[in-house]
């Protein structure tokens, strides 16, 4: 029988539809003459008294599941623009690229086209973490301020073999990360949640499969390569900007002793909160409290 009603799906009509009610609107830019496409959400009518503040999404579905707890408060006080980063959503490229940096690049110059000038926030998801670090790194010009959140920017492809991290190799990471299979997809919730959802049917496990996880599946895991290849502390640049440090107590994707490295990586230029109780997920287990540290971050003027 033809499978006629997505969970999935509808929950991301709704996302969207959410999306739209706080005031944001969907759009889609072309880069690098056609080769490059990016969809972001975008203020209807951006305020020329708020801060600009980018959020940046990390692995698995797209931004709106991301971001949806928390996006209402967050409209409420800043002009918010959230994208897709390729291979994700409606986000592409033709382009070989697959580094955060490339990543950064493409954000920065999206700003610019949808009309961003000035300084901007920027929040970045674990994988959307290493992004906003690079954007940071790469355009102190044009970032403000900088919050990383369980995003593991200072580890080193050798922590895999110490033991540091869950998975063992990347091929480990992929098939988490990129889950094909309801086994693989329980298996990921085990590690990303602090209290994984339980008895959660295969059906709707498949559901989500088949909706977020069928699409740029090489690109993606090439996206994982090239994070980890080659990857040392030593060569990570110092940011200058204000940064906040978020990790989940118990994260088992990137564990805290990322988030102390990165702290100690930076000095006193950054302030690291742990938040008791979570996991990776902590913007779907603790979204009141990352919103709360968020707005109390961005909102404090730097001195």
């Amino acid at each position: 029988m033809a499978k006629c009603f997505s969970f999935t799906a509808s929950r991301d009509r709704c996302f969207r539809y959410s999306f739209s009610r706080t005031g944001l609107k969907s759009t889609t830019i072309t880069l690098h003459d056609g080769a490059t496409v990016i969809h972001l959400w975008i203020p209807k009518t951006p305020k020329p008294n708020k801060h600009n503040l980018l959020l940046i999404h990390g692995f698995g579905a797209n931004a709106m599941w991301q971001y949806n707890d928390f996006i209402s408060p967050l409209v409420s006080r800043f002009n918010v623009y959230i994208p897709d980063l390729l291979f994700f959503g409606e986000s592409h490229t033709t382009r070989p690229e697959r580094t955060e940096h490339f990543q950064a690049e493409c954000l920065t110059e999206a700003m610019e086209v949808v009309g961003v000038v000035g300084k901007m926030h920027v929040m970045g998801l674990s994988y959307g973490g290493f992004v906003g670090y690079s954007m940071a790194a790469k355009f102190p010009e044009k970032v403000e301020k900088v919050v990383i959140a369980c995003s593991g920017v200072c580890v080193e492809e050798s922590d895999m073999e110490k033991g540091l991290l869950t998975v063992k190799s990347i091929d480990d990471a992929t098939s988490i990360l990129l889950a094909q299979t309801p086994e693989k997809l329980r298996e990921l919730m085990r590690v990303a949640f602090y209290k994984p959802p339980v008895n959660v049917p295969s059906c709707f496990l498949s559901d989500f499969i088949d909706v977020m996880n069928t699409e740029y599946v090489q690109e993606r895991r090439e996206l994982i390569e090239a994070l980890y290849k080659g990857r040392k502390l030593s060569n990570l640049p110092k940011i200058t900007q204000p940064t906040l440090i978020i990790w989940g107590e118990h994260d088992q994707i990137f564990p805290l002793e990322l988030g102390q490295r990165l702290k100690g990586h930076l000095g006193e230029n950054a302030e690291l909160v742990i938040l008791k109780n979570a996991g990776h997920a902590i913007n779907a287990e603790k979204p009141k409290e990352l919103y709360k540290n968020m707005k109390s971050f961005f909102t404090v003027p730097v001195a």
